[in-house]
């Protein structure tokens, strides 16, 4: 994907076309876009599902291992 500027036209409804490599690398299976107006601005941010297992392992439980989940949860609950 190249990096740059590049000149649009705008038709009459106000349309744009977003550049075909642009839209397969950063939309994917997915058709919707943040639009974000600031004073002579607009930014465009592909809507994404954020990738939650990236932040499983940073949770410290303050437990080095876990034998029984069961326990473990009791314990966990009557603590919070």
């Amino acid at each position: 994907m190249d990096y740059g500027v590049e000149i649009k036209k705008v038709d009459k409804q106000g349309r744009i076309i977003l550049p075909l490599d642009w839209r397969k690398e950063e939309l994917k299976d997915n058709d919707e876009v943040f639009i974000i107006k600031e004073k002579g601005v607009l930014k465009i941010i592909p809507k994404k599902k954020p990738d939650l297992t990236k932040y499983f392992d940073s949770v410290d439980l303050g437990v080095d291992f876990i034998e029984e989940w069961e326990e473990f949860e009791r314990e966990f609950y009557e603590i919070s």
